[in-house]
């Protein structure tokens, strides 16, 4: 659990915002676009998971995000599709086209209308995966009801949420079974 405490940590909010640009001002927009291209080093007009990996390791020097496999996947999955690209789309070339002919290429991929998104989700998940990870104790990407409830007064702290009763809030968001994964936040 120390490693996610220790990895947000080092990464200040502030120095996590400077790497990367996910607001709409011109001026990330053109880092953004910047940061596409260099993600994108076939430049086909699209990121596979594998590119967003390599991209946070290599071109953002995120060692910290890049540790938090949860959190990209997360994030990738979550703008991907977001902008459906069909066939007749602008953003490829006509032989990109004709490889994705009658499928849509957002189902799979990151497309450069949605690298905004990725990066938003990457900050937010990043974030919540660090808080997470604090949480688990037992180190098993799981987090149990009595970690939960050890971690009632962190998660009050926090802001946005205020947990008086720990079972109940612990059943809300798993009924199933008797510890909860990251994914079931996202």
């Amino acid at each position: 659990a120390a490693k996610g405490v220790e990895a947000f940590e080092k990464m200040s909010i502030g120095a996590l915002a400077a790497k990367i640009p996910s607001g709409k001002s011109p001026e990330e927009k053109a880092r953004r676009d910047e940061l596409f291209k260099q993600f994108d080093p076939n430049g086909n007009g699209y990121l596979s998971l594998a590119e967003v990996d390599k991209g946070i390791r290599d071109i953002l020097g995120a060692q910290e995000i890049y540790d938090c496999k949860p959190a990209i996947i997360r994030a990738f999955n979550a703008a991907k599709g977001v902008h459906k690209v069909t066939n007749s789309s602008r953003f490829f070339s006509p032989a990109t086209l004709i490889r994705f002919q009658g499928t849509t290429v957002g189902d799979n991929y990151v497309t450069r209308s949605e690298f905004r998104l990725l990066l938003a989700y990457l900050k937010e998940y990043f974030k919540l995966y660090t808080i997470f990870d604090e949480i688990d104790t037992g180190d098993d990407r799981r987090v149990d009801s009595k970690e939960f409830a050890k971690a009632v007064p962190l998660l009050n702290s926090l802001g946005g949420v205020s947990i008086s009763d720990p079972a109940a809030t612990f059943r809300e968001i798993d009924r199933r079974s008797s510890a909860f994964k990251f994914v079931l936040l996202c």
